[in-house]
């Protein structure tokens, strides 16, 4: 998950999906409800403690941050999008090729029903990849909106927070706040995220608990839409925020040419394919 969000246009959640923790982590989040609030509030230290899902949370956030710092600081992940991201976005354009071919099998038999679920999603992950940055006004209102969306877009599979920020053109004043603690931005953004992880967390999890195969139907939807921001090849437009480029759009193309470059992307595709798939028989086989 922290390797992935180091790449633009790839979420933590995706990760989480492929791994098959996903329901795990929309479990963890919940764990912090309101029974766990009134222990807390009336300093109960030892249930306050016990409820919440540490034993996997505490893994989970060491292993993203161990990521993000091996993947920005020894093996430059950031650089290598620059230089070689047609081997980078391969890669994850495998990793999500594999997923859609594992989740397949979960709406079987498909029916109209499940067939336009899958539409749906996919018309959203390609409406969402492909919008360009709007004007956006800084109210108070609309930066707690921006919270709760970003962190919603993060938990759903296929969408990414930061991308969404960068489309509310609120990326760079959340930076900002962040670089000059401003706690006007930070605040309602910080409730905004809270709001967002209680509500979409136990919105979704009630999808999947009420229409499993529909709500999966409809996630493979939006996987396969965001294929097209992660085909690795791609006319990308970046803009540079804080002396960092982030992606705001990028346009697929066919290679005209079977290079070296183009030889290189179908290995890391084939290598992520086959770790998805490698993952999931010996998952399988644990189970």
């Amino acid at each position: 998950m922290g390797a992935a969000d180091v790449v633009p246009g790839v979420s933590g959640g995706t990760m989480a999906f492929i791994l098959g923790i996903y329901a795990q982590l929309l479990a963890a989040i919940r764990s912090f409800d309101l029974i766990w609030l009134k222990y807390v509030l009336t300093f109960k230290i030892k249930p306050a403690i016990q409820r919440p899902h540490f034993n996997f949370l505490i893994p989970l956030l060491i292993g993203i941050f161990c990521a993000l710092l091996f993947f920005t600081r020894i093996v430059e992940l950031p650089k290598y999008l620059h230089t070689d991201p047609e081997m980078v976005y391969g890669l994850f354009f495998g990793l999500i090729v594999a997923s859609i071919i594992v989740l397949l099998p979960e709406i079987k038999p498909l029916n109209f029903g499940k067939i336009l679920s899958l539409l749906t999603g996919t018309i959203l992950g390609l409406l969402i990849v492909t919008l360009v940055p709007v004007s956006t006004p800084n109210t108070t209102s609309f930066i707690f909106f921006s919270g709760m969306l970003a962190i919603s877009a993060m938990l759903l599979p296929g969408i990414s927070g930061s991308f969404i920020l960068l489309i509310l053109h609120k990326y760079d004043t959340i930076l900002n706040a962040i670089g000059h603690f401003n706690f006007m931005i930070l605040i309602p953004f910080g409730f905004g995220i809270v709001a967002g992880l209680v509500v979409f967390s136990r919105f979704i999890s009630w999808l999947l608990a009420s229409f499993y195969h529909h709500t999966v139907a409809t996630i493979i939807g939006v996987l396969i839409g965001s294929l097209w921001v992660i085909w690795p090849f791609q006319n990308r437009e970046y803009i540079t925020v804080h002396n960092k480029e982030r992606l705001i759009s990028s346009t697929p193309y066919w290679p005209n040419t079977w290079d070296n470059t183009v030889l290189y992307s179908i290995f890391m595709m084939l290598l992520g394919l086959s770790l998805v798939l490698i993952i999931y028989a010996w998952a399988e086989r644990k189970t």
